[in-house]
């Protein structure tokens, strides 16, 4: 990891912070530097050192974003985000020292929007805290893309509700826009890293991210998860949303996983 003298940024932003960013690490070294970096970004940091502890900073002031290490003495990072994610959708990246694409999956299954394996990047770890933000935050006044449907979907960017034959889909921040790109796009074959750079915003990245969260809306939008009619594979490419499978398909909703470009 590298050191805090080297922290980037140009201080605080004019006129307040950029955003307010929970960090929870149990290791000390960690968890000053991580915080000294996005302090130096402009970002209002606040710091926990177990799942209690963070648990009641997000009760006491809902978060932006959060920062959340795995590996936490008595309650892990895994738990911490399910009780996060009862209160509703909040940004969570998942920082820890497993390596493991399990670990990662599970991760992301949980809810995650983005998975930092250590040792890593402080520079990398604000870019992307940069990004999920970005891509987080709701459009300016009076500059609100419109709603967009088809397939029994309708999706309302601005009020970040997404319904399917008219009842209401629970979807966290990154399966919206990843629906709502889809639904834009209909007929269109996107690779996973065209989906990672056009959704998540960027260049860089665990690809498996993207095959999780297909998978994890094909649960919420698909009759049948196991064989998906909307959201469909494209051998050899990535991913195609078919308004005409969708709506063959009719209005049931499920639980459940199916696959992905890489064979799921």
């Amino acid at each position: 990891m590298e050191s805090i003298p080297d922290a980037p940024g140009p201080g605080h932003a004019p006129g307040g912070p950029r955003g307010h960013v929970l960090v929870v690490d149990d290791d000390p070294t960690v968890a000053e530097v991580v915080v000294g970096y996005l302090d130096r970004a402009g970002y209002d940091v606040r710091r926990a050192g177990d799942g209690p502890a963070a648990l009641e900073c997000f009760a006491g002031r809902r978060p932006d974003l959060v920062v959340l290490d795995l590996m936490l003495p008595g309650m892990d990072g895994f738990e911490v985000c399910r009780r996060m994610r009862e209160h509703g959708p909040v940004p969570v990246i998942m920082l820890t020292a497993r390596g493991d694409e399990d670990d990662r999956i599970l991760g992301l299954e949980t809810g995650a929007d983005d998975y930092v394996t250590k040792p890593f990047s402080p520079r990398e770890l604000v870019l992307r805290v940069d990004s999920v933000l970005r891509r987080s935050a709701p459009p300016a006044t009076g500059h609100a893309p419109p709603p967009v449907q088809g397939a029994g979907l309708r999706l309302d960017p601005a009020a970040r509700r997404a319904t399917r034959h008219g009842r209401e889909l629970a979807l966290t921040l990154r399966e919206f826009d990843l629906l709502a790109f889809l639904l834009r796009h209909p007929g269109r074959a996107f690779t996973r890293e065209e989906l990672m750079r056009e959704v998540w915003g960027w260049d860089f990245g665990d690809l498996s991210t993207v095959t999780v969260h297909v998978r994890r809306l094909r649960g919420k939008v698909e009759a049948d998860p196991g064989r998906p009619r909307l959201i469909q594979t494209v051998w050899g490419v990535g991913y195609r949303l078919d308004p005409a499978g969708g709506a063959a398909a009719g209005g049931a909703t499920a639980q459940g996983a199916a696959g992905g470009a890489d064979g799921s």
